[in-house]
């Protein structure tokens, strides 16, 4: 990660803007469980960065509220034995929360009518499925 972590085309989070912090993690490790520091947290202030636009920036607020504390976006990862690895999975996981809460919302839909045909075929299938039921019935005296 020289130059920052990559969200998509055109974002690119610079190395300064992100926090670090790391403490002993619990699960598997062995001996070793209890003197290295594996858990990771990595911070991310969404409201301030300089890597968003405007527009983006509150796209990513917005989206991402539930999970921000004071414009801060937050992600533990200790899922790994090594430091290392669980860098790379808190990078990743950031890298994709922010590529979500940066998307374009989906397009409008178009609200579509039925054509004729597909109208009158409808309406013809209900007729011939009452006619097949009225001839299941006794003949009415």
């Amino acid at each position: 990660m020289d130059g920052g972590l990559t969200v998509r085309a055109g974002v690119v989070i610079p190395e300064a803007e992100l926090g670090w912090r790391f403490s002993r993690s619990s699960g598997p490790g062995g001996q070793s469980v209890n003197t290295t520091d594996s858990r990771v947290e990595l911070s991310f202030d969404v409201s301030s960065t300089t890597a968003l636009n405007e527009a983006l920036r509150a796209r990513a607020v917005e989206r991402l509220a539930s999970r921000l504390v004071d414009g801060v976006l937050t992600i533990a990862a200790s899922e790994h034995r090594s430091q290392w690895r669980n860098r790379e999975a808190a990078l990743a996981r950031l890298a994709s929360l922010l590529r979500e809460a940066i998307a374009a919302p989906p397009r409008q839909r178009r609200p579509t009518r039925p054509s004729k045909n597909s109208i009158r075929r409808r309406i013809e299938d209900k007729k011939r499925r009452g006619e097949t039921k009225r001839l299941r019935n006794p003949p009415a005296d």
